[in-house]
């Protein structure tokens, strides 16, 4: 059965959010074993969706502050 690449970009493994995000593998991995994130366990990989990185992003992003402070 093929994965279409589509779907496949939709997941990253703990390595690849660990570089567009700066945050470690091991902080990924705790996160996805405590729930604080939903994840794909295939084997022994372990692979993060994007829309959770992006979820993430979105609820700890601070407003811009006004400009003169």
């Amino acid at each position: 059965m093929m994965i279409s690449q589509q779907k496949e970009a939709q997941l990253l493994g703990v390595a690849e959010a660990e570089a567009l995000t700066g945050i470690s593998k091991w902080t990924w991995r705790r996160w996805s074993y405590d729930g604080k994130i939903a994840s794909v366990k295939l084997g022994k990989r372990l692979l993060i969706p994007v829309s959770e990185i992006e979820r993430l992003v979105t609820e700890n992003t601070r407003p811009r502050l006004p400009e003169g402070r």
